[in-house]
């Protein structure tokens, strides 16, 4: 069970950034290319390929190389799911305090 907090934790950790957050969310629905992601988000080669490697290593994306590019892709459609239970609960959270 101890191991199963552990790799919980890990995993959790991709949720914790920002830049991996909009990665996650620009994953939801098809692969993309590094190209792809840096165009969406405006980052660096450098930065978006440093976050993919911590999303990979995680088991979050998986990569596919088609000719000169690289593509990503979640490994599992259940990541979008906890990614979208937790933007909820806080939505929920910062629309009470407006009102």
């Amino acid at each position: 069970m101890k191991e199963l907090y552990k790799i919980h934790a890990e995993l959790c950790k991709v949720f914790s950034n920002p830049t991996r957050l909009e990665i996650l969310n620009l994953l939801r629905d098809k692969e993309m290319s590094v190209t792809g992601l840096i165009e969406k988000t405006k980052l660096s080669q450098s930065n978006i390929s440093q976050h993919l490697s911590i999303m990979k290593s995680k088991g979050i994306v998986i990569s596919n190389r088609k000719g000169k590019n690289v593509y990503y892709k979640l490994t599992n459609p259940k990541i979008i799911k906890a990614f979208d239970i937790i933007r909820e609960v806080l939505s929920e959270r910062l629309r009470s305090r407006v009102l």
